[in-house]
């Protein structure tokens, strides 16, 4: 994982004073352009790292840093726990090295530190769907985040725009797709940040709740929306080569429910309506077999009507 990494890296030049990317490379077995953007990634979010160019250069910890992470100032040490992040997919290394950087840091920024930590949660579960762009906004929200300043929003929510301002509590990131988990008047609320039109950090401070468990709100907020996603199921017969495929369309909602007499594999999937199943299936024409029910077995019918009156008479 990428945390693991950045934490390595830094640890590595503390130890070291000065590396080359193909020096970072070999020590954590990666491509010479992935530790390349390692450092430049560190560099960039303003820890104390610099490049050297020319021979004998590498790159660098600035001052004191090198030998006592002390050196680092309050908006360094925030934008290395930012960079890291609070990933589900981080290993008990990256976690155990973090936890020892923290406690290595100057009482009177370490809370910061650890706020940014605890600003953004990585589910790398996605909702079953393709990649996305970067988000907009991730840097402005994980700032305020961390600095517990609250938003001002333009959004364009489901239910038609509105404009709140809100306590910014923490960033989600589920399989690309970025998630604003906040406090408004009328509660806990959860924004899309591709559904955020314009975005303003207020100076007025945010009130975070004693206790406060994103984790456990945001697993609360996946099971309420996937419930809403699988009103429909439908059991169907494929290959094996093609299970891997269809999770990658319905993510959770693939279930294997065993070998079929004929060798093929027997699913279960689901979607919030039949119409929604048959649309994901029909791309996969004949090597998917619905066996019930009827009302997807009949939508699958009527998009393959549909396909065959459009480009049944169509040129070669």
């Amino acid at each position: 994982m990428r945390a693991d990494r950045l934490v390595a890296t830094l640890l590595l030049m503390q130890s070291r004073g000065r590396v080359t990317a193909a020096e970072v490379a070999q020590a954590l077995e990666v491509s010479v352009a992935t530790a390349r953007r390692d450092l430049e990634a560190l560099s960039t979010a303003g820890i104390p790292v610099y490049p050297q160019p020319g021979r004998g250069g590498g790159w660098s910890l600035v001052g004191g840093a090198r030998t006592d992470l002390t050196g680092l100032t309050a908006s360094e040490a925030q934008a290395l726990f930012l960079l890291v992040g609070s990933s589900s997919g981080r290993s008990a290394d990256a976690t155990s090295a973090l936890r020892k950087l923290v406690q290595a840091l100057p009482a009177t920024f370490r809370a910061e530190a650890e706020a940014a930590g605890r600003a953004v949660l990585v589910d790398p579960a996605g909702w079953g769907s393709s990649a996305r762009p970067r988000a907009p906004w991730i840097d402005e929200l994980q700032g305020a985040v961390v600095r517990r300043r609250q938003v001002s929003l333009t959004y364009a929510g489901r239910a038609g725009p509105s404009a709140p301002v809100v306590d910014p509590w923490a960033l989600v990131d589920k399989g690309e797709v970025w998630y604003l988990v906040a406090g408004t008047p009328g509660g806990r609320r959860t924004f899309r940040l591709d559904r955020i039109r314009s975005l303003s950090v207020l100076d007025s401070p945010a009130p975070r709740p004693d206790g406060l468990d994103v984790a456990a709100i945001w697993e609360s907020v996946v099971d309420e929306a996937e419930q809403r996603r699988s009103r429909v199921a439908a059991t169907a017969l494929t290959s094996a080569f093609l299970v891997g495929v269809l999770r990658g369309q319905f993510g959770r909602h693939l279930t294997e429910l065993g070998p079929a007499e004929d060798g093929r594999v027997r699913i279960r999937v689901a979607s919030h309506t039949a119409r929604s199943v048959a649309e994901k299936l029909a791309g996969f024409g004949a090597a998917v077999e619905v066996l019930e029910p009827a009302s997807v077995r009949s939508e699958l019918a009527a998009l393959g009507a549909e396909l065959v009156e459009r480009y049944a008479a169509a040129d070669p």
